[in-house]
């Protein structure tokens, strides 16, 4: 039972109580995704309900993804930023109708994402961004949306081909997390499918020096946010510094454990929940290591034309929904423009 409701294929209303506050992330373990028993997918669906409710963060173990493969997308990572600073600026974010390339240090500001936002102390971090690889006539890099064709590759043997390898394991496993929520939330398990055909994808790296002490006040390695867009798939080297808000604003330090991914869900998430699960805030402060921190996040988000509105079972006449539709592209436009300062091209 969920809160009143059946984990079944036919969708039932979801009673609203308010969550409790975890003291820690919960870890859990993912192989029953991939048994043909579906009674032991919907014991798995109840755990991930419950940590959708408590913090929309979860870590996940036995998930599938070889270890070679997530090694190898740390080892491209060290390489690209190891890279002369000019032969980055080349590669410019900017440079890309798609804004898929380089983020030099201090380009975004992630802190309070509001019109203010430019306000905010910038980010200690420098990111490379990259999205699915179309070619420039495909219809879809002709629009310019981002997470769509558009990519910038450095001259690294490997490079590309790692990039393409790990997106597609990335996705491969988004698909399986998307269709244990929709049983979290008494839907089919293959809901949300059409909604992914052609997703947003975006597949970042990152670096993150050793918190300076001249930092300016509140300046982070990555300022408080939430995620923009459907779930995140997050992988980090043991180095540490991921804080995770709980519902009684509390801030959790997130385990940095090589075989697992931090898993949390975003805004489009949040929306389509009717605010039943959690798009947390989080934040990276790098001062636990003494090292760089590598991290390596993967956004899933539905389709451009996506309509975001309330999921059947969601709301009630106590509940009514409480977000606007919206478009996925309409929402994530904005979330970048407020967080980089300008629109994607």
């Amino acid at each position: 039972m969920v809160f009143g409701c059946r984990l079944s294929q036919a969708p039932d209303m979801l009673i609203y109580t308010p969550p409790q506050p975890p003291q820690q992330l919960p870890l859990i373990d993912f192989s029953p995704a991939f048994s043909d028993d579906l009674q032991q997918r919907k014991a798995l669906a109840w755990e991930l309900h419950k940590a959708c409710r408590e913090t929309g963060f979860f870590l996940l173990r036995n998930h599938r993804v070889p270890a070679a493969l997530m090694q190898a997308q740390f080892e491209q990572a060290r390489r690209f930023f190891d890279l002369p600073l000019a032969d980055k600026l080349a590669l410019d974010m900017k440079c890309s109708p798609s804004t898929a390339g380089y983020e030099p240090m201090g380009g975004q500001r992630l802190d309070s994402q509001d019109t203010q936002a430019q306000a905010a102390p910038p980010d200690l971090k420098e990111s490379f961004y990259c999205g699915m690889e179309l070619d420039d006539t495909h219809p879809l890099a002709q629009q310019r949306i981002r997470g769509f064709g558009h990519n910038q590759w450095p001259q690294l043997p490997g490079f590309r081909q790692q990039m393409l390898d790990y997106q597609a394991a990335m996705r491969d496993l988004g698909d399986r997390v998307l269709a244990m929520l929709a049983l979290s939330l008494s839907l089919d398990e293959h809901y949300f499918r059409p909604m992914y055909d052609w997703p947003i994808t975006t597949l970042r790296l990152i670096k993150y020096p050793p918190h300076p002490s001249q930092a300016a006040f509140n300046q982070l390695g990555a300022g408080a946010h939430t995620d923009w867009g459907g779930i995140t798939l997050l992988a980090q080297d043991a180095s540490g510094g991921l804080e995770v808000q709980n519902v009684a604003g509390e801030w959790l330090q997130a385990p940095a454990l090589p075989d697992a991914f931090v898993v949390n869900l975003g805004d489009l998430m949040a929306r389509w929940s009717n605010g039943l699960y959690n798009s947390n805030m989080h934040r990276v402060k790098n001062n636990l290591s003494g090292a760089d921190r590598y991290s390596v996040p993967f956004f899933y988000s539905p389709r451009p034309d996506a309509r975001i509105e309330c999921l059947p079972g969601c709301s009630s006449a106590e509940r009514p929904p409480r977000y606007p539709a919206c478009t996925a592209s309409e929402h994530l436009n904005e979330m970048f423009r407020r967080s980089y300062g300008y629109k994607p091209a």
